[in-house]
């Protein structure tokens, strides 16, 4: 059966949003009343059958624990499965995360402990509903090494480039003079195999 891991970026300070992320990371900040915007990617991942669910935090990161723990508590429907915080541990020197692929990389171990066949890296700052598991198939479908979701936006907000048959072609962050590109909504599909070889080159 295939194993899927998911990997939850949550630790980005959000400086767009403040005063909003004053006291709290950006995936904490409330949403419709009780809810955070953390609670969109997680219960995509949870409602897609994805139950195995590592969240990595680093800024101003009490608030986001506080609420994972009381809301998402895997042992009350999870089974042997699980959604864990990972705070930054500098296990590769002696500095913080320095973006998303290195997150991923300081946390290789994790990964590698469970050894799954796709691994799911998806943003945690964004609202949306989304069935991945029709990701999952159209990954599989085209065997592809990464697959990347977008959908189209307006030319100031845009990150990516694809072809005509939907492979990436270029990306770009927050670019100044941008092209028509789709905006990036979530992270990479990977094999394992590819993740862990690409990530220790």
């Amino acid at each position: 059966m295939m194993y899927v891991l998911g990997v939850v970026m949550a630790g980005g300070r959000g400086e767009r949003l403040y005063p909003l992320t004053q006291h709290r990371a950006k995936p904490a900040v409330p949403f419709g009343g009780r809810y955070r915007i953390i609670d969109f990617v997680l219960s995509n991942f949870v409602n897609s059958g994805i139950l195995s669910i590592y969240v990595v935090t680093q800024f101003k990161a009490q608030s986001l624990l506080e609420h994972l723990d009381r809301g998402w508590r895997a042992t009350d429907f999870l089974g042997d499965h699980f959604i864990t915080p990972v705070p930054a541990q500098m296990r590769s020197g002696d500095d913080w995360y320095q973006g998303t692929a290195d997150s991923v990389y300081q946390n290789l171990y994790l990964l590698e402990r469970h050894k799954p066949t796709l691994v799911a890296v998806f943003g945690a700052d964004h609202i949306y509903r989304m069935n991945i598991r029709q990701m999952i198939e159209e990954h599989r479908n085209k065997s592809a090494e990464v697959t990347v979701a977008a959908i189209p936006v307006k030319l100031e907000e845009a990150s990516l480039r694809s072809t005509p048959t939907g492979a990436l072609s270029g990306s770009r962050k927050n670019p100044k003079n941008p092209k028509r590109f789709p905006a990036n909504l979530t992270m990479p599909w990977c094999p394992w195999a590819t993740i862990s070889s690409t990530t220790k080159c």
